[in-house]
């Protein structure tokens, strides 16, 4: 699974547009820019679900769509691992095709795309976390490693990094 040279060059043109935009907050913890990026990942028609519409987790199947390294450094609590890069349809072995599902990658865009997936095999209610983990661990949210609370979050690349306002950024 990759991206195309087009959504490369509109991912990169909304990142640069969006940094830009760094220094402008809006009255929440989220950065305008941040809004900015997201609104172009997101497909519309995919239903997003954000943080604090979650009164408990574990009313979902929570299923974690970056790569294994990232999932080691912290995931939302009760996460299983599905993977983007590395993603089968094995690792959904389990799983009920008719109770809600919430995936989530760094920002949302891996973790629409294997939510497609789903859909496309059967998962009837697939919501993807608005933000991804980074707008989790920014909106005060846990994130845990070995089952315990852990600061550290995985966020992708450096350039991601950038979006990460609370927690310890990993690369």
């Amino acid at each position: 699974m990759s991206f195309t040279s087009s959504k490369i060059r509109k991912l990169l043109s909304i990142f640069i547009f969006g940094f830009f935009l760094l220094p402008v907050q809006d009255l929440f913890s989220q950065s305008i820019a941040y809004k900015t990026v997201l609104s172009g990942l997101y497909d519309k028609e995919f239903p997003v679900v954000m943080p604090q519409q979650i009164s408990d987790l574990s009313f979902y199947q929570v299923l974690d769509a970056r790569e294994k390294k990232e999932f080691e450094v912290s995931h939302l609590q009760g996460a299983r691992w599905v993977g983007y890069e590395t993603f089968s349809l094995k690792n959904l072995q389990g799983l009920d095709k008719n109770q809600p599902v919430l995936i989530y990658c760094t920002v949302g865009a891996r973790s629409q795309e294997i939510g497609k997936k789903l859909v496309e095999n059967g998962f009837t209610r697939v919501y993807n976390l608005y933000g991804g983990i980074i707008h989790w661990v920014n909106e005060g949210y846990p994130v845990e490693a070995d089952g315990k609370v852990t600061p550290k979050v995985h966020t992708y690349s450096k350039s991601w990094g950038i979006w990460l306002k609370k927690g310890q950024k990993v690369y």
